[in-house]
C-alpha cells in the first residue's frame, strides 16, 4: 500500500479534483480555484517525478565527493511556474471582481444570460 501513496499518484489525484471542479462548478471563484489546484498539481508532478532518494545539493563540494547529485534544473523550472502561477491567479481574482461588481452574480451562466450571449 505505501508503494501506491508517491508524489506522483498524489498529484494526478489533485489534477483530476481540479478538473472535476472546472467541469461540475458553474461558480467563477470555484473555477479560478480549480486551475490554481491544477497548476499546483502539476508542480508537483514534476518535482515529485525528478526526486532522487539520497541525493543532495550541488553546492559546497566537488563533483568528485559526492556521489549522487540532485537535478537543480527541474526545481528551477517549477519556481518560475510558481510565480507565473501566482500572477495568473491574480490576474483572474481581480477580473473576478470587476465582473462581479458590474453583473452582480458568481455564475458563468448567469453572467452570459446577462451579456446577452445565451438565451
Amino acid at each position: 500500500m505505501k508503494d501506491y501513496i508517491n508524489g506522483e499518484n498524489v498529484s494526478i489525484c489533485i489534477f483530476f479534483i481540479g478538473v472535476y471542479g472546472l467541469c461540475a462548478r458553474r461558480n467563477i471563484l470555484k473555477t479560478i480555484i480549480s486551475m490554481s489546484l491544477m497548476q499546483a498539481a502539476a508542480i508537483l508532478y514534476f518535482l515529485s517525478s525528478s526526486f532522487v532518494s539520497g541525493s543532495v545539493p550541488p553546492i559546497g563540494k566537488t563533483l568528485d565527493q559526492i556521489p549522487l547529485v540532485a537535478d537543480p534544473i527541474p526545481q528551477a523550472l517549477m519556481i518560475t511556474a510558481v510565480v507565473i502561477g501566482v500572477s495568473i491567479t491574480a490576474v483572474c481574482l481581480t477580473m473576478f471582481v470587476s465582473m462581479f461588481h458590474k453583473y452582480g452574480t458568481t455564475n458563468w451562466n448567469k453572467v452570459k444570460k446577462k451579456r446577452g450571449e445565451i438565451d
